[in-house]
């Protein structure tokens, strides 16, 4: 694996920073906050640039996806990136009709963009099924998480069969995505905590100048950036089991320990609805529950490891 982006790699990365730059943000996140809303308007603008289809290109694949999926968590973009850029492009093998949202056949839990999903991908063991959702057919639920959520009643064995085996490699995609998304989530909050550990002064200097705070966002980072390359190396090697399963649970961990820290730095202007943080930190605590949660990912690790299973 090449640690350097190629050049069409920095060309996508700086054209989605682009978009993003116009379309996304913690201002617009905070605006479709209150009442649940979908970003219609910012997937229409990935959709016309053909970022939905860069998994599926000729000359790019899994790991050009995993960095657009990457950018819009950093820019806080309510869109199902994970699942149209990343998940459903590799299981089902073309765009599905979105929003997409993932969920574990069986459960009940609310899920992400569930309520404004137009088509479901389950993972129901050893297969994967695509399911149409009719308008109407999904109930939103109200949720601090800073995505949209919603419930949906899942009739058995409904929908289209991608057939044996494409469970596992849902569940793989799945947690790639999952922790693409994490490692740009952690790299906002990262961002705003230490602008403010910057500008807010104690004892007479800066917070951010005291060693023993350097030291503990020192940790972050690497933790972030251990993600990141976990994250890449898995989307290169088309994210086997292991791989993918490895960087989800490296990735979920670091998020609680960046969770923790960018709240205990911003103190508690940081738990308020005017500061920024929340944005972000809170969507890593929605990841960090998917798929089993955070003991889920270990135990798909083990799993991988030693088992040979998903």
């Amino acid at each position: 694996m090449d640690f350097e982006l190629n050049d069409d790699q920095r060309a996508i990365t700086e054209a989605i920073e682009t978009l993003l730059a116009q379309h996304a943000g913690a201002k617009r996140a905070v605006e479709l906050g209150p009442k649940g809303d979908y970003d219609d308007a910012l997937a229409a603008a990935l959709s016309d640039a053909g970022f939905l289809e860069v998994a599926l290109g000729e000359e790019t694949g899994a790991l050009e996806a995993v960095l657009v999926v990457e950018a819009i968590a950093r820019a806080a973009g309510v869109v199902s990136a994970g699942a149209e850029v990343l998940v459903a492009p590799l299981v089902a093998h073309r765009a599905l009709p979105g929003p997409v949202a993932l969920v574990v056949a069986g459960e009940s839990a609310p899920i992400r963009f569930g309520a404004h999903a137009r088509t479901l991908l389950v993972s129901d063991g050893d297969e994967a099924r695509i399911i149409d959702v009719a308008a109407g057919a999904a109930s939103p639920v109200k949720s601090n998480f800073g995505y949209p959520m919603g419930r949906v009643e899942l009739p058995a064995g409904a929908g289209e069969s991608l057939g044996p085996g494409s469970g596992p490699s849902l569940r793989s995609w799945w947690r790639l995505a999952l922790a693409a998304e994490a490692v740009g989530a952690m790299g906002a909050a990262l961002d705003v905590t230490i602008d403010y550990v910057e500008r807010r002064r104690q004892f007479g200097r800066a917070i951010g100048s005291f060693q023993a705070v350097q030291h503990r966002l020192a940790q972050c980072a690497v933790a972030k950036e251990g993600s990141r390359w976990l994250t890449y190396e898995a989307a290169h090697h088309g994210a086997p089991a292991e791989r993918a399963a490895t960087a989800a649970a490296h990735a979920t961990a670091s998020a609680r320990l960046v969770f923790n820290e960018t709240h205990q730095f911003t103190g508690a202007m940081g738990f308020t609805r005017e500061h920024d943080l929340h944005v972000w930190s809170m969507r890593l605590w929605a990841l960090r529950l998917e798929l089993g949660g955070a003991a889920g990912q270990k135990r798909a690790l083990a799993r991988a490891r030693w088992l040979g299973g998903s």
